[in-house]
């Protein structure tokens, strides 16, 4: 590991000022550390933002939620107000990690964590996101749980995180610190440019944030329909996603009003399925409308040698997921709480 200086933010200006293009922020560091034990992250200094004031879950008057930067992920789970209103956001920071990793992990350190394909973390190998220019050896290699929507020739990596999903499926918007003040951006988004971005020609970007900028929160508006996460991975046990579900479905005498879905582990960013909502607007709730639906949106995939799978399992786990919300909304089977439900073996 390459020697580094570390230094303590005592404010948002404070960290500000001692970014200087080659520094790191440092939150819970449960991404970072690893990618420096390997050689990937070779910051020459680390500025500590964890005191920052920025750890606090605030209730919004319209009942939705201003979530600190600073939160530690296992604290945003047991939050009360997450739980009740959100519970697909609770089960996503559920199913990602260990308890023990979401003790230290922060909600911007999630947003902002690397990939985790097998290239990106071999610094013997070549990779466009790490190098630019020197190729991406996982398009003929080993991409069995890469993307399958949304990449390019230069890149075939997936985001690894679980609450991001769920924080696209909530139209969350992200609060970033400038030099010049402060500004608000879509997480995903068709509009105004997004937090995330896809990989083109520039792999090595993963967000549209400029050095040294700051994330200091989330906003998360109210959600007033039955919502759930489902992880689909090869072990129950601490995995990344093969294929991950963020739902939430409105219906009212059978007939669906509104819908919030967003994919995961199929993409270089949580993948807003905005095809599914717009089909699914004013459509039937039934089995029939919803596969229509997911394969609509699944039209755009373009899977790999070896990761057709994933299109079949998005679509099953879609299908399968609307159907217990429709349920849910009955009040019959399919559970929207919290328990462990939305960890799901392939």
């Amino acid at each position: 590991m390459r020697p580094f200086a570390y230094e303590r933010a005592d404010s948002a200006q404070d960290a500000l000022a001692l970014h200087d293009g080659d520094a790191f922020y440092l939150g819970g560091g449960t991404n970072l550390v690893d990618l420096m034990r390997l050689g990937v992250a070779e910051p020459r200094r680390l500025v500590d933002v964890t005191r920052l004031p920025y750890d606090a879950v605030e209730e919004e008057p319209d009942g939705g939620l201003v979530i600190g930067a600073a939160v530690r992920n296992s604290d945003l789970a047991a939050n009360s107000a997450v739980r009740e209103r959100f519970p697909m956001l609770a089960q996503a920071v559920l199913a990602g990690a260990s308890g023990q990793i979401r003790n230290m992990a922060t909600v911007g350190g999630n947003l902002l964590q690397r990939t985790r394909c097998p290239y990106f973390q071999d610094i013997s190998k070549p990779c466009n996101k790490r190098q630019p220019g020197t190729g991406c050896p996982a398009i003929k290699g080993d991409h069995h749980n890469l993307a399958i929507l949304g990449y390019s020739q230069e890149c075939v990596a997936t985001h690894p995180s679980d609450m991001a999903v769920a924080l696209a499926a909530l139209d969350a918007r992200v609060r970033i610190r400038t030099h010049e003040g402060q500004r608000v951006v879509p997480l995903v988004g068709r509009g105004p440019e997004p937090l995330y971005r896809l990989p083109g020609s520039e792999p090595q970007h993963d967000t549209t944030l400029e050095p040294g900028e700051l994330i200091t929160g989330v906003e998360v508006s109210p959600l007033p329909m039955p919502s759930r996460y489902r992880k689909v991975r090869e072990r129950a046990s601490f995995a990344f996603a093969l294929v991950s579900l963020a739902a939430a479905l409105d219906v009212v005498d059978g007939t669906v009003q509104d819908s919030r879905i967003a994919l995961g582990g199929v993409a270089h960013q949580p993948w807003r399925a905005w095809r599914i909502e717009d089909r699914l607007r004013g459509a039937p709730a039934t089995e029939e409308a919803f596969i229509r639906a997911a394969e609509a949106e699944l039209e755009a995939a373009k899977p790999l040698r070896d990761n057709t799978y994933k299109v079949r399992l998005a679509r099953n786990l879609i299908v399968r997921t609307l159907t217990e919300l429709t349920e849910a909304g009955r009040g019959g089977a399919g559970s929207t709480g919290t328990g462990r439900d939305g960890e799901e073996r392939a």
